[in-house]
């Protein structure tokens, strides 16, 4: 069975909407890889593999900044991004550099006081307290304004960025981010932490102590932004995450520690499903609610008691993040469900309400473009007539090309392909939405508003054994640009055990045999209750499914992730839980 460069047939699993299930043959590389020596790297990673830090554009500059300041003894602040990639990266590069200087100070700014990015009033901040140089990460490629105000008051930034950029940059002593259009730096899909780490990288090495001296320790703040801010898992971030996942179960700072302590993960096996549902999230709902500045208090913390103490406070917040997330969510469906136009042809969502919390308005957008699979932006208010919002796309489409194709309305706008945050005068969010309608209406494909599936390999239940399962493991880390294989298994049974369970019973349980034997399999299928009654009369099911692997010490136990159902004689395409 040839997972990685082979080729192999693709079937789409249309769910709720679409037509029959097509099965369409492709002859591809699966995950980009052309040759062996391309399957070899992905398949041991190691830290050769990651780049001379000194082939990003203007690091030379970056590096020669840092160490005058240095030498002459300036005041630094390590600035960042309230988000896990901003606080995770000033939390990298204010550790590295306290273990060898002290005049270090670390801010982050809040969404109330000083809104998205740059602020004028920590740039007054800075000033007041002696700081002459900032290091601002995951933020700053846009603050031409600022930058500009901060140099009239002597003060040098290095911006540390992987945000797309505009033309006009901002006048900074040194800009790193590989999506410059001449940076010819080999990988583009760094996270902020990861620039950050790849600056250390190179004052390190400029220093005469080697890329990695001190830094591999560093390594679970880079995989725990790399997880959160859905970067691609492919190349360095592959490596990173690889040895970043590995700190993170045997021996994580202490701040990640007393994290994993109160989501009950010590004695577990950390994946980045861990990071991305359980660590993460605590680390944004500081920013979110309250303020990042205590997320970093607790990357930076020492001191496992302290830390402790700020992970249960963390925790607390993260608990009323979810409450609010919620009651966000079901609002914002209302509102698509009472105006059904809304969901016409291929428009995108654009919803606005003055009383949503605007820390939760970024994964209520995520959660609408996963169910109504299109381009999501959701919007609230901010102070002064202005609103703030972000975005979120689906597969495949560019959501900052169609936001930036309405510049002229937005008073600031920044981001990714795949998320953008932007703020707008209220009296322009019809227009915004109109052009942004036109906009999505013309370039999105009709393939990019159904729901999709990939499917890797068709296989019998008897296909999952050792062989199988060590295979996968050595597919690890699974995101974006390396998705978990997805499987499909054609007329299964359940074997009469199998039952419907979840506080609101939506979710099976499931014991499952296919026609080639009697070995029964476990199964999970989230939200496809409806199936119950057909599985219990014995009809067949095809399922399209993840193996997920639970290990635990000497042992392991294999369950099917259910991610699509069809029953096996219907016509209709798979039902998915999305």
């Amino acid at each position: 069975m040839e997972l990685l460069t082979s080729n192999i047939r693709r079937t789409h699993c249309p769910g709720a909407v679409g037509g029959p299930v097509p099965q369409v043959p492709r002859h591809r590389s699966l995950r980009g890889l052309k040759d062996a020596d391309a399957v070899h790297d992905f398949l041991y990673p190691s830290l050769q593999q990651l780049h001379d830090p000194f082939l990003l554009k203007d690091m030379d500059k970056a590096v020669a900044r840092l160490n005058r300041a240095l030498g002459a003894k300036e005041k630094i602040m390590v600035y960042g991004d309230y988000d896990v990639d901003g606080t995770t990266a000033v939390a990298l590069v204010y550790k590295y550099l306290q273990n060898i200087y002290s005049d270090l100070v670390y801010y982050i700014p809040t969404r109330d006081d000083d809104g998205y990015g740059i602020s004028l009033q920590s740039i007054d901040y800075a000033e007041s307290i002696g700081v002459s140089l900032i290091i601002v990460l995951d933020c700053g490629i846009k603050a031409i304004d600022e930058i500009a105000y901060a140099k009239e008051k002597g003060i040098d930034f290095i911006v540390c960025d992987h945000h797309v950029p505009d033309d006009v940059l901002p006048d900074a002593a040194a800009i790193l981010n590989p999506k410059q259009d001449d940076d010819h730096y080999p990988y583009k899909g760094l996270s902020g932490c990861g620039v950050g780490f790849k600056f250390m990288q190179a004052f390190s090495k400029s220093n005469g102590l080697g890329t990695m001296y001190n830094l591999e320790a560093m390594l679970d703040l880079v995989a725990v932004s790399i997880a959160a801010d859905i970067v691609p898992l492919t190349g360095e971030n592959r490596v990173m995450m690889f040895y970043g996942l590995r700190r993170l179960n045997n021996n994580p700072n202490v701040g990640l520690r007393s994290i994993i302590r109160t989501c009950g993960l010590s004695r577990h096996e950390l994946t980045i499903n861990d990071i991305i549902f359980k660590i993460g999230p605590r680390i944004n709902a500081s920013g979110r609610m309250e303020s990042g500045q205590e997320s970093v208090e607790l990357l930076v913390s020492r001191n496992m008691q302290s830390a402790m103490e700020i992970s249960k406070r963390i925790d607390q917040y993260n608990n009323n993040r979810k409450e609010l997330d919620s009651q966000v969510t079901v609002e914002a469906n209302e509102i698509i469900e009472s105006h059904a136009q809304v969901l016409d042809g291929k428009k995108p969502i654009v919803i606005y309400d003055r009383n949503w919390h605007k820390g939760v308005i970024g994964i209520v957008a995520a959660r609408l473009a996963e169910l109504y699979f299109r381009p999501s932006v959701v919007l609230t208010y901010y102070a002064d007539g202005i609103a703030t919002g972000s975005s979120r796309s689906v597969r495949g489409f560019d959501v900052y090309s169609a936001i930036k194709s309405c510049r002229d309305l937005l008073e600031t706008f920044g981001g990714h392909t795949n998320a953008v945050g932007l703020s707008i005068k209220e009296e322009n969010i019809p227009e915004f939405r109109r052009r942004l309608t036109a906009y999505v209406e013309n370039h999105i494909h009709d393939e990019q508003v159904t729901p999709a599936m990939d499917i890797d390999c068709e296989i019998s239940f008897s296909d999952i054994n050792g062989s199988l399962l060590r295979y996968l493991r050595m597919l690890n880390p699974y995101g974006p640009g390396n998705s978990k294989p997805m499987f499909m298994t054609r007329k299964v049974y359940d074997v009469g055990t199998s039952k419907v369970v979840g506080k609101k019973m939506e979710h099976i349980k499931l014991d499952l045999r296919d026609e080639e034997g009697n070995t029964v399999t476990n199964a999970i299928a989230f939200g496809m209750a409806e199936f119950n009654d057909a599985l219990k009369a014995g009809k067949p099911i095809d399922i399209c499914y993840t193996i997920e692997e639970t290990r635990h010490r000497m042992t392991s136990s294999v369950q099917l992730m259910v991610k699509a159902i069809k029953l096996h004689d219907d016509a209709e395409p798979l039902h998915t839980n999305s």
